[in-house]
């Protein structure tokens, strides 16, 4: 664990074991280092320039010969801090820039705008996609059809999902297709009665975005998910219509 630490910040194994030899021997030559620390002479070098230009030792030159130092552990803290900074600026120059950039690159219609998952893996990035963008909007709310026999399939791979649309305040609204399904919070829903059975079908209405999840065979859920502004204000309007009716 705590080498997944160090390698977060940029040290690999032998700059980790270098860095405590030189905490343990004080100020001391290459080759004093290296001994210590298990790691050939020209290894040694080389780590210890990289971690000083991270800032992790520094050295005093006595002659022809320079004497690294360790600074001290609270420079690894620093170190971490550093680079949170640095990835939350990356962060708001990818939300508020350079990914708006890439849209506009876009056409306005393509293959690109229908995505195809199967299986457990592909129904949980369908629905963590739902949770991410929905969460993200002022109004957080979206609105599904769904059928009994796929319900036992679309949580599966991803049982948290109503407790995580929960927490981030997601509301739903669902219209379910047969018998079967509960209400859970900050979920409303209602009934389309049907005779006989039904297929397995599971519609997510989160404009720009609808997402279509069924049943391949017995077991094996696929989704089809359609970016499209126009493709979802339609469902949205069936949906919205039907709402009203029931």
């Amino acid at each position: 664990m705590d080498q997944e630490i160090f390698a977060q910040l940029g040290l690999d194994p032998r700059s980790v074991a270098i860095y405590r030899a030189l905490l343990a021997l004080g100020p001391s030559a290459i080759r004093t280092i290296a001994e210590r620390a298990g790691v050939n002479r020209g290894t040694t070098y080389e780590c210890l320039k990289a971690m000083q230009q991270q800032g992790v030792v520094t050295y005093l030159p006595k002659g022809r010969r320079r004497y690294f130092s360790a600074r001290e552990p609270e420079v690894l803290l620093q170190l971490a801090e550093d680079k949170q900074k640095r990835l939350e600026l990356a962060m708001g120059q990818l939300k508020n820039r350079i990914i708006p950039d890439l849209h506009h690159l876009k056409p306005d219609f393509s293959a690109a705008n229908v995505q195809f998952f199967e299986g457990d893996a592909g129904i949980e990035q369908v629905l963590r996609d739902i949770l991410n963008r929905v969460g993200a909007q002022q109004d957080p709310v979206y609105s599904v059809f769904s059928s009994k026999p796929i319900r036992a399939h679309l949580y599966r791979p991803f049982p948290t999902f109503t407790a995580q649309r929960i927490a981030r305040g997601i509301r739903v609204r669902a219209i379910a297709i047969g018998d079967g399904g509960e209400s859970a919070e900050l979920s409303e829903r209602k009934w389309i009665r049907t005779e006989g059975p039904v297929d397995a079908a599971y519609i997510a209405i989160y404009p720009p975005r609808c997402a279509i999840i069924s049943l391949a065979s017995d077991n094996y859920p696929t989704a089809v998910v359609i970016d499209s502004r126009e493709v979802a204000a339609a469902q949205q309007i069936i949906f919205d219509t039907l709402w009203r009716l029931l």
